[in-house]
């Protein structure tokens, strides 16, 4: 994407954009092939990355996680990530090497409890001086729950009413101490947890964890207008980004909710050269490294649900009929929503572009790229904001640990320089870089 260039901001203060920094690996977006791709289990990639987003003044520097090993067809799935330490475990020590910057986690709400993360994240909190976050995530399937007692019991239709009870116990926790120190009793019994006795911490200096919710679907949306304080979203165009954040934003009023105390962050990638002309061309490298023929085929197997791997990746799309009860790969979300609908659509692309199985699959790859001088993108980015169509935006470099470093030197002082982004930290905590009010203790 370019832009043209606009006058700077001058006089009344311009709305802010966010930025947050996502470590890379759990997705095609990682091109594991380049020389300068480091590891994903070292500290000191963690340490790199975190450090660059500090520097950067980043709201906050966010982590996947996933609870079982991917498989393809029966294998392990090899094309991303395989092995990552537990991220609450990792921010923990980030938290020692950063002042400022904002620890997002991402942990499932299916598969743990509400007092034990709770106690968790109100450590990190403490221990980092308010800036912990907890990325909510949910799941149904059975091969994750494989590896838990309980196995894969919960049903699809539970999902949100776990998580949405999950976070209202968690809440109920970080409130059980009253703001003068003093441990009280607590009780909740619900349709899925049942908890009594006493935390063990004090409420934390935000007094709750910020909250995020990732998900585009209808019931994502309603989760998170009514529970959490950022939504971590993907859409491909400005008209669409709009429509997204008009949305959720409307939602806000029948939970008592100022649309600012919501933001509104898809994650992007992004491509920078020293002109536009440079960019697109470095975007179209990256795109054969990132969206390799095994790749292209792992991404058409998982919308028809079946195995293509007779099929060339650089000729026509199957002319067979998904099969919308098979898994290919376990441990991760099937493509799109119901696979008919999907596989029309991509066949009415191929045919109006003459595409291959390849072609297709970048461009519907989904995730907003900014492509472009270090000007473009800055330019690109103040539109978002300005337009409504997003508050900030969650970063998704293609290295680690090194894939932040050209956007923090080149394009984060022409944000600034635009009027749009902080020169510095104002506050402590993550919800003050966010612009959240902080929770109002419920005695």
């Amino acid at each position: 994407m370019t832009a043209v260039r606009e006058p700077r901001g001058r006089g009344q203060r311009r709305k802010q954009l966010h930025l947050a920094a996502h470590f890379p690996g759990v997705n095609s977006t990682t091109v594991w092939t380049d020389p300068r791709s480091g590891s994903q289990i070292d500290f000191a990639s963690f340490d790199h990355l975190a450090r660059t987003a500090e520097r950067g003044l980043f709201d906050f520097f966010f982590l996947a996680e996933g609870l079982r090993l991917r498989e393809h067809k029966g294998r392990i799935h090899d094309l991303d990530v395989v092995g990552r330490p537990e991220s609450i475990t990792v921010l923990n020590a980030l938290a020692a090497v950063t002042d400022r910057l904002g620890l997002a986690a991402t942990v499932n709400a299916t598969f743990n409890e509400p007092y034990e993360l709770a106690r968790r994240l109100a450590s990190l909190d403490h221990l980092s001086g308010g800036r912990a976050a907890w990325n909510v995530v949910t799941s149904s399937d059975a091969f994750t729950g494989e590896n838990f007692r309980r196995g894969g019991y919960l049903d699809r239709a539970d999902r949100y009413t776990r998580a949405a009870e999950f976070v209202r116990t968690a809440r109920a926790l970080w409130d059980s101490w009253t703001p003068e120190g003093r441990p009280r009793p607590f009780a909740h019994t619900g349709p899925h947890f049942t908890v009594e006795g006493e935390f063990t911490l004090p409420r934390s200096p935000q007094g709750h964890p910020v909250v995020i919710q990732a998900g585009d679907s209808d019931e994502g949306r309603a989760f998170a207008a009514a529970a959490a304080d950022v939504i971590f979203t993907r859409h491909g165009t400005l008209e669409a980004g709009r429509a997204f954040y008009a949305d959720v934003k409307s939602r806000l009023a029948a939970h008592g909710r100022h649309p600012d105390h919501l933001k509104v962050m898809p994650g992007v990638t992004f491509v920078i050269g020293d002109t536009d002309a440079e960019a697109q061309e470095l975007s179209v490298e990256l795109l054969r490294q990132q969206i390799t023929p095994q790749n292209a085929l792992l991404a058409a197997e998982q919308v028809w649900g079946r195995d293509l791997s007779s099929y060339d990746p650089d000729g026509p799309l199957p002319e067979i009929d998904p099969d919308p009860g098979a898994t290919i790969v376990q441990g991760r979300a099937r493509a799109g929503g119901d696979p008919f609908e999907t596989v029309a659509a991509w066949r009415a692309l191929s045919r109006a572009k003459g595409l291959s199985i390849r072609q297709t699959v970048v461009e519907t790859s989904g995730r907003q790229s900014f492509i472009g001088s270090p000007d473009s993108v800055a330019a690109a980015m103040d539109t978002f904001v300005t337009e409504r169509a997003a508050d900030g935006f969650i970063l998704v470099p293609h290295l680690t640990p090194g894939g932040l470093d050209d956007f923090v030197a080149r394009v984060v002082p022409l944000l600034q320089e635009r009027g749009i982004f902080r020169t510095r930290y104002e506050g402590t905590t993550l919800r003050s870089h966010l612009g959240l009010p902080t929770p109002v203790w419920k005695g």
